[in-house]
């Protein structure tokens, strides 16, 4: 794949689902078409046992099924209008159903606003190491402004720099009855050479109830060379809530490896994510490292097996099952 086409795909890892969906209509100005996935997963983990610190080993069903729609009609020879709605169903408790994306739109050849439940812009950033079939990602949590929400005013645009890309991307969410007000901004800078780089700012008010406003600042860079792709995320933030209790101050970073080989890619990444103000063990919220591999038989089925081995020690602020490794078994059907 060409270097700059897999930097991309970094941006476009959040509507991914999209790239197999199956047009149900089609006509001189308008198109519809329909997609999602159905995904099986088997996770064996250590749980709590009767409210207490007590833990045996089980296997859950985290199986889940998502359906999406999306359509695009032009407007004008310069502008065009979006829709896109997808669900997420849980197989193993409908409680967790999810609405993931419902917006509508419009756009031309100078970006895309949408208004609706979309993407905020920190994702992109934490997407150059939220590579993984399940694991990953613990290092990157994102202020709620920041990530998939409702009442969000999202824009987003890219651009070719004489075959490097520059992708940029802002949200404002409105406030509604949720302390969830806030925005955030970002950029991504993709050369054709291999090397990416991004960097994203977000604030968000009333933080877990309280008169605090959250901070974050995310830093990332990427490089693809041949089969190979490396990447690293740094963050730094104020007043964000990790395992629901309202951090202070904590700093992070994830480190991800990916090589792929034929029909098969092997990925590891590590994340840390540290109190900045506590001590000792207590100060560590995240600390694992992550292995899978996915086999991919065509475009549309894959199967993977992924294992986190989780680094934290049990203590006063994390508990057994919280600090136990986790083995995936998984396989996906996109349509």
């Amino acid at each position: 794949m060409n270097k700059k086409l897999i930097a991309l795909a970094v941006a476009a890892a959040s509507i991914s689902s999209v790239a197999t969906a199956a047009e149900v209509y089609s006509d001189e100005t308008s198109s519809l078409a329909v997609g999602g996935r159905f995904e099986a997963r088997a996770v064996l983990a250590d749980v709590e046992k009767d409210n207490s610190n007590k833990t045996s080993s089980e296997v859950s069903d985290k199986s889940r099924v998502r359906i999406n729609v999306a359509g695009k009609t032009d407007i004008t020879e310069d502008f065009y209008g979006v829709g896109f709605f997808e669900k997420e169903f849980s197989s193993a408790d409908s409680d967790n159903d999810e609405t993931r994306y419902a917006y509508a739109g419009v756009g031309s050849q100078y970006g895309q606003l949408v208004y609706g439940k979309a993407d905020g812009s920190l994702g992109m950033i934490t997407d150059f190491t939220d590579i993984m079939a399940y694991h990953g990602n613990e290092a990157g949590n994102k202020l709620a402004a920041a990530d998939r929400t409702d009442n969000n005013l999202s824009y987003v645009g890219s651009f070719d720099l004489n075959g490097d890309n520059l992708t940029v991307k802002a949200n404002y969410v409105f406030g509604g009855s949720e302390d969830t007000e806030g925005y955030s901004a970002a950029a991504m800078y993709a050369m054709d050479m291999g090397l990416g780089f991004g960097a994203g700012y977000g604030e968000q008010d009333g933080q877990d109830g309280q008169d605090k406003t959250g901070k974050q600042a995310f830093g990332a860079i990427s490089y693809t060379i041949s089969d190979f792709y490396f990447s690293g995320l740094y963050q730094d933030s104020r007043n964000t809530v990790v395992n629901n209790d309202l951090i202070d101050e904590s700093t992070g970073y994830e480190f991800a490896a990916a090589y792929t080989y034929g029909k098969a890619v092997f990925i590891t990444t590590y994340n840390f994510l540290e109190d900045s103000n506590a001590s000792g063990d207590a100060s560590d919220l995240r600390d694992s490292i992550a292995i899978d591999g996915t086999y991919y038989f065509n475009k549309n089925f894959r199967t993977y097996a992924s294992y986190k081995f989780n680094l934290l020690d049990a203590n006063s602020s994390t508990t057994k099952a919280q600090a136990s490794d986790e083995f995936v078994l998984g396989a996906r059907y996109d349509f």
